[in-house]
């Protein structure tokens, strides 16, 4: 028998982008959650708008580059013409817009909160299940380790985890958990009970 529980990240801000401010010295620019749209012929430019931090000037992150409207699916161009704030978190986490714009993205001033049961170690070796498994919900991808929502979630010490990895009680989506290894959503997380030792 298995227990299922959810671990949830929930961010609480658009990481900052990185680049050199024409107008003053800083380099951190903030994501305005603003779209900027502009028709050229039957094509049309999308922007997603930033701002410095320090004078408010402005910087335009390219989306789209003259696209036919028609090639932009209807739901998302009205989100861009309604400045959709979904919409633009989406686009202020991309790894594909971060790369065709060649600029960089600074996740580390991304904060975030993880929603979890209050679950310890003690806890787990309690169950008379064998095996228990987290679920983690993490839509904007912003390179978390899963080695720190587990530390996080279970409350547990660098080393302590460290041990644990090295005795393989962590297996995500099948394989034994690596230290490196990055979070994505909808993976799985499983604990074996049988190998846990405090």
């Amino acid at each position: 028998m298995t227990r299922e529980y959810i671990w949830e990240v929930k961010v609480k801000n658009t990481p900052l982008l990185k680049r050199k401010c024409n107008r003053c010295t800083n380099d951190d620019f903030i994501c305005s959650e603003k779209f900027r749209m502009n028709a050229q012929k039957k094509n049309i430019d999308v922007w997603l708008i930033y701002r410095c931090v320090k004078c408010d000037s402005t910087y335009n992150l390219s989306l789209f580059f003259r696209t036919k409207p028609e090639l932009i699916q209807k739901d998302l161009f009205h989100k861009f013409s309604e400045n959709n704030t979904e919409a633009a978190w989406q686009y202020a986490f991309s790894q594909e817009a971060k790369r065709k714009n060649n600029v960089e993205f600074d996740f580390g001033s991304v904060e975030y909160d993880l929603l979890h049961d209050n679950l310890s170690i003690e806890d787990i070796l309690g169950f008379e299940s064998e095996t228990i498994q987290f679920r983690i919900k993490y839509p904007l991808d912003f390179n978390l380790k899963l080695s720190t929502v587990i530390r996080t979630a279970l409350n547990i010490s660098a080393n302590k985890l460290n041990q644990l990895i090295e005795a393989e009680v962590f297996s995500v989506n099948g394989k034994f958990l690596e230290k490196k290894h990055k979070v994505r959503n909808g993976d799985i997380v499983c604990v074996y009970r049988d190998k846990l030792k405090i």
